[in-house]
């Protein structure tokens, strides 16, 4: 009896290790992984619902604006929801800028004779006189052009910059990055010469009547100094070009009322899964929950937060227990100041955390194709190990480059940062525009991206990027 049961016990201690045994092969594998992550998001992703609801029952959330705070509050109580180990609010201090009521331009090509035209104020510009300006115009290309004209014909006049963005750059982040000087500073450079405005072309690659907004700045200039500053859409920039054509002494005639006030308190929304093994090692991954108050910011930077906020939640759908810290930001203030950033950062810095990785998406809610790299290249030769993984999901572009404004401040020379991208050739259509709105964005693009994030963030917390 006593060998009868001595071999039953072995028999089933044998059965028990074999389980065992098999239940570690079956552990998924990254393909596996990968596909249960896709799976999760295109069937029972969140981040279209979240989207909706920031998009249409909150609105454009400019820095410092109680749409800005509502974001905050839903986005919050949304984290709080998923079960994740801490959430909480990083305050920052941001600027408030108020546009005010709706801007009016047109020109004059004879007395009594007008044209009226789509103009946005920049953001941060100063307002114009209650009368408005109305003055000629110097058409230039952009700034070089305005110092070879000088202030003998500059002075007492409109400035309009019409350079466009190239079309033949088939990144259209570069053909962004060429002419987006003359909005930023070109107040500041033509006020220099005595000018009294300017006016930009808007920075869009489509021909329409959408006025893109956008940060400009006055440098050092003293506040008596400042000149007011506007964009007007490309459509009104083609035609104001040909009308000069026809008569130079053409006058051009903007009113806006924006203003600038103190700063406010607003805040950072954070929330985090702790890591099981190393809780130590932080990885980060975010978009800006701010916005400009043209549109409702879905593409810019709505669908960037939600695919953040996403990433968690699929990885509490899917069952994954992370071995790093995985962190998701919604930065306030990326759109005129980057204070969340910067100041994300700098707490960082102050309580010597460990991020080891951080993924920011900012190029709009459209189909995948990527990321960009910024990092040590023994990280880099590492991620390339993984890009057939994504080729199923004709995720292809793995590239050096760029990641996003507002993880930037973390760089230093051990961490990888990563910018998620899309798409890029319909994002310029929409960007800081008063057609940024919910119906303008793809679902299954939306969910796609998330997922795609997700992956990434998974390889890096499973792999590590050590070589």
């Amino acid at each position: 009896m006593k060998t009868n049961f001595a071999v039953k016990r072995t028999i089933k201690l044998g059965v028990l290790c074999l389980f065992f045994v098999q239940i570690g092969w079956s552990q998924p594998s990254d393909q596996e992984q990968l596909k249960n992550i896709y799976d999760a998001a295109l069937t029972k992703g969140k981040s279209y619902d979240w989207l909706n609801y920031l998009s249409n029952q909150i609105g454009g959330r400019l820095s410092g604006s109680i749409q800005a705070q509502q974001a905050v509050n839903y986005t919050k109580q949304e984290l709080d929801s998923l079960g994740l180990d801490r959430v909480w609010l990083q305050p920052v201090m941001v600027p408030k800028w108020v546009r005010g009521i709706p801007e009016f331009a047109y020109f004059e090509t004879s007395p009594g004779v007008t044209t009226n035209v789509p103009l946005t104020a920049l953001g941060g510009s100063v307002a114009t006189p209650p009368n408005g300006v109305k003055s000629e115009i110097v058409e230039v290309k952009g700034l070089d052009e305005l110092a070879v004209l000088g202030a003998s014909k500059i002075k007492g006049k409109i400035v309009f910059y019409n350079r466009p963005m190239d079309p033949t750059l088939i990144n259209t982040f570069a053909a962004y990055s060429g002419c987006v000087d003359q909005r930023y500073a070109g107040a500041m450079e033509a006020a220099k010469y005595g000018a009294i405005g300017i006016i930009v072309r808007s920075m869009n690659l489509r021909l329409d009547d959408y006025p893109h907004t956008g940060s400009m700045s006055y440098g050092d200039l003293p506040e008596d100094k400042r000149i007011p500053a506007a964009a007007i859409s490309t459509n009104a920039a083609e035609l104001l070009s040909a009308t000069l054509q026809l008569d130079p002494k053409t006058k051009f005639f903007f009113k806006q009322n924006c203003k600038l006030f103190p700063d406010v308190e607003s805040y950072n929304v954070i929330g985090e899964i702790k890591g099981s093994t190393h809780p130590d090692e932080i990885i980060v991954v975010g978009g800006h929950l701010d916005s400009w108050d043209l549109g409702d910011g879905s593409h810019d930077d709505g669908a960037g937060c939600v695919q953040s906020m996403e990433v968690l939640q699929l990885f509490k759908q899917i069952g994954y227990k992370p071995k790093r810290t995985i962190r998701v930001v919604l930065f306030m203030n990326e759109e005129n100041g980057l204070r969340g950033g910067n100041e994300y950062a700098k707490v960082a810095m102050e309580k010597n955390e460990n991020h080891i990785f951080g993924l920011e998406s900012d190029a709009g809610g459209f189909t995948p194709r990527g990321f960009s790299f910024d990092g040590p290249d023994s990280s880099f030769e590492k991620i390339m190990g993984w890009k057939d993984l994504f080729e199923p999901y004709l995720v292809h572009l793995f590239e050096k480059g760029g990641s996003g404004a507002d993880i930037g401040p973390l760089k230093n020379e051990r961490i990888t940062l990563a910018g998620l991208r899309p798409d890029s050739q319909r994002y310029f259509d929409y960007h800081h525009a008063e057609n940024d709105t919910f119906e303008q964005v793809n679902k299954r693009e939306l969910e796609l991206g998330a997922a795609t994030m997700a992956s990434l963030v998974y390889l890096v917390d499973t792999h590590g990027l050590n070589p």
